[in-house]
């Protein structure tokens, strides 16, 4: 999508659905987008013109909170010389912390995937997120019709989602005219017949490709010669015939055509993540089908091929239900690094911590849950390892995920 890799919009995705469930008290949570031109300490004097006028706020606790974030995100700003290249989104506020009267400050910074183009500055009982929900949609959407003179079905393709949205059957007759009627008639009908169709197909591609999905490139397919007709007719609004980036030649028409042109128009799609990720776990199912293949999958296996410095890419499923627990005993220092599914955290965590430590027997232990992508992440810049997340609702994806949702292209066999 657009130049920023698939674990920037994972984190950026993760972050959305966290703050989209925080609600404050009051007005109380801060959303804050600074364009990158903006002076930091232009903005800090916005805050503190901010701070002076909250103190007219009447609620005293609302007063209060409103006060703390503008003085947390004072400080943080401090920090900064000069903006990322993109501008800073901040998030901070008070917020209940479940079954307690108490609250928690927090504060998130993103660094946006493209760049902020107005200052924004809200106090909300909720965080303000539509700039950057608007910033990771998919923009480019390319559309598709196949084509041929018994159906055509529709279709668009937006990052890795391939979706059919209409299937239009023609009625028009087959080429072998019935007993009776002469060659030259039956051939006027038919044409006549197609060219409504034809007409009905470009009626139904302008609610599906321009009112629905506004498409930016549209690929005409199908077999044999009716999809040239259909182009050259110049049946469609002359936006979509504007949009077409060429023709492809499929076995099947409607909605099996949709999904082959994928496979038969791989050039004009090349930049499409869709197809990126069809190439990636393609690769992947091959080498993993082969006993001495470059690849391995499995939790155990991929983080041995991660620590040995031997994986080239990791690849993670986006729904993937693991996360990395670390527990460090709080005498000696001792930690232990544990993978456990999502649902079974707390459970876990509760047998974990009334066990004694191995090295110096003491039961006195804290902990961190980490984000398994965060986790191999990091992992993988020690080592030049790229990490690709990949989606688990497209067919491909879905495979991949049989594999357990995580895999590893590997530069050499460890073994």
């Amino acid at each position: 999508m657009g130049g920023y890799d698939s674990v920037t919009l994972y984190k950026i995705r993760k972050l959305l659905a966290e703050l989209s469930g925080i609600k404050g008290r009051g007005t109380e949570l801060v959303s804050l987008y600074i364009p990158p031109s903006r002076p930091v300490h232009d903005v800090i004097n916005i805050l503190r013109d901010e701070y002076s006028t909250a103190s007219n706020i009447k609620s005293d606790t609302t007063r209060t909170h409103v006060q703390g974030a503008l003085t947390k995100i004072v400080q943080r700003l401090k920090l900064y010389k000069k903006l990322p290249p993109t501008g800073l989104a901040i998030f901070c506020g008070a917020v209940p912390k479940p079954g307690k009267e108490l609250e928690e400050f927090v504060l998130y910074e993103v660094v946006p995937p493209k760049s902020i183009n107005t200052f924004l500055y809200r106090c909300d009982d909720h965080f303000h997120l539509e700039i950057l929900r608007d910033m990771i949609r998919e923009t480019e959407v390319i559309g598709v019709i196949s084509i041929d003179s018994s159906e055509a079905g529709i279709g668009v393709i937006r990052g890795n989602m391939l979706t059919v949205v209409d299937v239009i059957t023609s009625g028009v007759g087959s080429k072998h005219r019935q007993g009776g009627q002469s060659a030259r008639r039956f051939e006027r009908l038919r044409e006549a017949e197609l060219e409504e169709f034809f007409n009905r197909v470009a009626k139904h591609a302008v609610k599906a490709l321009l009112e629905e999905y506004p498409v930016k490139k549209l690929i005409i397919s199908g077999p044999g010669p009716t999809k040239e007709e259909f182009y050259k007719g110049e049946y469609m609004d002359y936006r979509l015939q504007k949009a077409v980036i060429g023709l492809a030649d499929t076995s099947y028409s409607g909605e099996e055509g949709v999904r082959e042109t994928l496979e038969r128009a791989k050039d004009l799609l090349r930049d499409t993540r869709l197809i990126e990720e069809k190439t990636l776990i393609e690769g992947f199912l091959k080498e993993a089908s082969r006993s001495d293949g470059l690849a391995t999958y499995g939790l155990h296996e991929v983080m041995g091929a991660l620590e040995a410095g031997a994986a080239d890419m990791v690849m993670v499923s986006e729904d993937i239900d693991t996360q990395v627990v670390e527990l460090t005993c709080n005498r000696c220092g001792y930690k232990r690094m544990m993978f456990v599914n999502v649902k079974d955290v707390y459970g876990l965590l509760s047998e974990e911590m009334q066990r004694r430590c191995p090295r110096c027997g003491n039961v006195d232990w804290s902990y961190r849950q980490l984000d398994l992508v965060d986790y191999i992440y990091d992992k993988a810049q020690l080592t030049g390892t790229k990490v690709e997340i990949v989606s688990s609702k497209t067919e491909y994806g879905q495979m991949f995920k049989s594999f357990g949702g995580l895999g590893a292209m590997l530069r050499y066999r460890s073994h």
